[in-house]
């Protein structure tokens, strides 16, 4: 009888332990994987018919979350637009009017015209992998590749990304919506 309660003690021990472990592992990953700007990344990406996951995927890989983010290039705010992106968005919306770049540093409109900007280069380039190689390396770079056979035999998929930071980006985003997947869907 003893060995028997041992053995239940030990059970419980153990489920207990794996219980603790599954509850630690949840909420390390929320703490790296955050949904800050929750409510307006979802209201974007419901009106640019993304998934949430995605936006929240780029917003950690581009800033970390950082709404004052400013790269060496001048990409700027939560999901890195540039300026000339910005008002390419813009344009493309049909907005007129002058709109100052530092918007930007605004979480609303940030995360407003990169989600604009990641639906329209999805429409343009037919994939979400496609447009996050545009987001990365420019609308043209991704024309090219398309045209070339060295990089898409179909002119539609992207086989080989010749960027070795670009093809990193792209990798760790799709990554990271997985990771955002799993511990919120």
């Amino acid at each position: 009888m003893r060995g028997g309660r041992r053995l239940l003690m030990g059970l419980i021990w153990l489920a207990v332990c794996l219980g603790l472990l599954t509850v630690g592992y949840r909420t390390y990953y929320r703490c790296a994987y955050p949904q800050k700007y929750g409510e307006l990344v979802e209201q974007y990406a419901r009106e640019n018919d993304l998934d949430p996951a995605l936006v929240y995927a780029v917003i950690r890989t581009e800033s970390g979350f950082d709404p004052l983010a400013e790269s060496s290039v001048g990409a700027r705010g939560l999901m890195q637009m540039t300026p000339d992106t910005f008002h390419w968005v813009r344009y493309r919306l049909g907005e007129t009017g002058a709109a100052s770049p530092d918007l930007l540093f605004e979480p609303e409109e940030n995360i407003k015209y990169g989600c604009a900007n990641l639906r329209l280069l999805i429409e343009e380039f037919g994939s979400v992998e496609n447009a996050l190689a545009a987001y990365h390396a420019g609308w043209g770079s991704v024309s090219r590749w398309l045209a070339d056979e060295r990089y898409s035999q179909d002119g539609q998929t992207i086989v080989h990304i010749p960027f070795a930071d670009t093809d990193a980006y792209v990798t760790k985003v799709l990554e990271t919506v997985q990771i955002y997947q799993r511990l919120y869907e």
